[in-house]
């Protein structure tokens, strides 16, 4: 019986799917997308302004200067069709280490970031992967992924309630598990690891050092002080996968930086 049901989802999942439009990321990896650049780019924009009234943005001006400054030269690595307008950016002032930019041009920085990321290279480290993430269009993705789960989750649930099958509710919490160990947080990861790539290509391209991104890393995995869930069940690589995953890719990331125009000199 369970088989069944298995094939039925997969069914209703197939016919999405046909629906929908699928396209390559820069890594060459194949990806599904439901929404078009102009939805996401709305949400980004939306969601951005939301953040401008709720947290507070940082005074400073000397890190806003500094931050602008590094992406600045980031941004102007992206290509037109990602984004061909002026990218905004704010610095919020919060204590968490963390950066994120959006569809629509936009870029989050923390003040918190900047006790880790301990030079210019290693910021446009951080700034260069978010702004990979975009650059892939990550968040379409993982909309389009939960769009089809959640397909996937309620033909389930009204096959086992039709069938009248015995223990749904408890078929339905495993299926939803399974998804998550299986197939959402392994995605969430390459995900990273994507952006992390697109990241170091695009600090090298700016003119920044990229081995100041293992540095970062390192940094990192200081500041967590151990406190990191497992690699397994977590949505991030391991620092140490990253640091690898870096290192593997550092020497066409130099030859980038050896040919790079740009000499960054962004001080804080």
């Amino acid at each position: 019986m369970f088989k069944s049901i298995t094939k039925s989802c997969l069914a209703v999942t197939i016919s999405a799917v046909f629906l929908a439009a699928c396209s390559t990321s820069p890594t060459g990896r194949s990806q599904l997308k439901l929404y078009s650049k102009d939805q996401l780019a709305n949400m980004g924009t939306q969601a951005f302004d939301g953040m401008k009234i709720e947290q507070k943005v940082s005074q400073q001006g000397v890190d806003n200067q500094y931050v602008s400054c590094v992406a600045s030269f980031i941004t102007k690595h992206v290509p037109n069709s990602v984004f061909d307008g002026q990218w905004e950016l704010v610095v919020f002032e919060d204590d968490q280490v963390n950066a994120f930019a959006l569809p629509g041009g936009k870029i989050g920085v923390y003040t918190g970031l900047l006790k880790v990321a301990q030079n210019q290279d290693q910021l446009a480290a951080v700034i260069g992967h978010e702004v990979g993430h975009v650059i892939a269009e990550h968040g379409n993705e993982r909309m389009s992924n939960t769009t089809l789960i959640g397909l996937g989750l309620e033909a389930t649930n009204q096959i086992l309630n039709a069938k009248q099958v015995t223990n749904s509710n408890m078929i339905m919490a495993g299926i939803g598990l399974g998804l998550q160990v299986g197939v959402q947080l392994p995605f969430s990861r390459t995900h990273e690891t994507e952006a992390d790539l697109i990241g170091l290509e695009l600090m090298a391209r700016a003119g920044f050092d990229p081995t100041q991104s293992v540095e970062l890393w390192k940094n990192m995995d200081k500041a967590s002080k151990g406190q990191r869930t497992s690699e397994f069940m977590s949505t991030h690589p391991s620092p140490a996968t990253r640091i690898e995953t870096l290192s593997v890719n550092m020497s066409a990331a130099q030859s980038l930086a050896n040919q790079a125009s740009d000499n960054p000199n962004c001080s804080i």
